[in-house]
């Protein structure tokens, strides 16, 4: 009577766990790093979106305001000697009554603060009087441009403005968050072109 022969079921060796190991490792390593990558990707753009509706919002709000400069006055409500590159002041007078300009928001001045990166304003009839309109911003900047005796405006503008303004170019930069695995420092520009509606060459429209 012959014996059967049964084949010995061999396992695994020590070598081929290892390099199943690693395969394992590889691939899991780059399965996380696209994971991390798509998270960082929905958290930049989250906080750019959150930065930049807030930034829009506030530079509308200045807008509006700038706008209305010299209403009730005979002047485009600028006040020259105040105001320059990260910084306007002007008034309006809202009220119509008088020629005065103390009543809540008829003295405004807007400045950018460098050391905590917000757009301040000020109005010295309020209390508080300064108040943070949005911040985590690089840099603001108005820009200056003066219309002529025929209605030409110039095309250079002007840190300065003059009496003869007519519009200003608001231009904000925000500086968005830094998030893991994302470019550093990275930063959006946007502007508002704002025309004075009561200076004298828009007046003279009417």
């Amino acid at each position: 009577m012959k014996k059967i022969k049964h084949a010995k079921n061999k396992g695994f060796s020590l070598i081929e766990l290892m390099i199943a190991m690693l395969v394992t490792l590889i691939l899991m390593g780059l399965v996380s790093t696209l994971f991390a990558g798509a998270l960082g990707s929905r958290s930049r753009e989250s906080r750019r979106a959150d930065a930049l509706t807030s930034a829009r919002a506030a530079l509308s709000a200045i807008s509006r305001e700038i706008g209305n400069s010299g209403y009730g006055l005979t002047m485009n409500g600028i006040v020259n000697a105040d105001s320059g590159a990260q910084k306007i002041h002007f008034r309006a007078n809202l009220s119509n009554e008088d020629y005065t300009t103390d009543s809540v928001g008829e003295d405004i001045t807007y400045f950018f603060d460098a050391d905590t990166k917000s757009i301040v304003r000020y109005d010295p009839n309020t209390t508080p009087t300064t108040s943070v309109i949005v911040n985590k911003i690089s840099n603001v900047t108005f820009h200056y441009y003066d219309y002529n005796s025929d209605g030409i405006m110039s095309t250079a503008g002007s840190a300065t403005p003059t009496s003869n303004t007519g519009r200003v170019m608001i231009t904000v930069m925000v500086e968005l968050e830094d998030v893991v695995g994302q470019p550093k420092g990275q930063k959006v520009t946007f502007t508002s072109d704002v025309t004075l509606r009561n200076s004298t060459y828009m007046l003279n429209q009417y």
